[in-house]
């Protein structure tokens, strides 16, 4: 008799995460298309405003926050389907936000470069700019390497597998 309760609530409960992954899906999805109508502004003003490298720098932050969303809304539809937590979407979203702050550092880099008077405040924000480039730096490799490894061996597990021993 207790049996039938607790698979009742494991199915409820299976449910409600469908409904929430499904809300969350939806929610992601708008929040994707008014990044690209934003886009599409910032493109504008780059348009108007071409010899300047600032509205650039915009449009391509705001164009890598729309992959994240797109990525985020992908790794929901696969836990949707599967219902398991899948670790390699959720890498190359990090892999992703670290290039956006990287694109942004680079632009604030530029900015203390670029006709400022060379003052001890100035350049402790340049010193501290380049210690977290250099840290970015080796998040983007740890990541990548992360995702090699996780990519290899998945690809080996397929092979053994499906019956072939035999060594790529």
């Amino acid at each position: 008799m207790v049996e039938p309760k607790s698979s009742r609530s494991y199915l409820f409960l299976g449910h409600v995460e469908t409904a929430v992954y499904a809300t969350l899906g939806v929610l992601l999805a708008a929040t994707a298309l008014l990044a690209i109508v934003g886009c599409i502004h910032l493109l504008g003003s780059g348009i108007r405003d071409f010899t300047g490298t600032v509205s650039i720098f915009l449009l391509i932050d705001r164009l890598l926050l729309v992959l994240m969303l797109v990525e985020l809304l992908h790794t929901v539809r696969i836990s949707i389907r599967s219902h398991s937590l899948v670790v390699e979407p959720f890498l190359i979203i990090g892999l992703i936000a670290i290039i956006r702050r990287t694109l942004v550092l680079t632009l604030q880099a530029e900015g203390f470069t670029q006709g400022t008077q060379w003052t001890p405040d100035v350049e402790s924000h340049f010193r501290a700019s380049m210690i977290e480039a250099c840290v970015l730096a080796l998040l983007i490799a740890v990541l990548v390497a992360s995702i090699f490894v996780i990519r290899k061996t998945r690809s080996e597990d397929e092979i053994n597998i499906a019956g072939d021993s035999s060594p790529k």
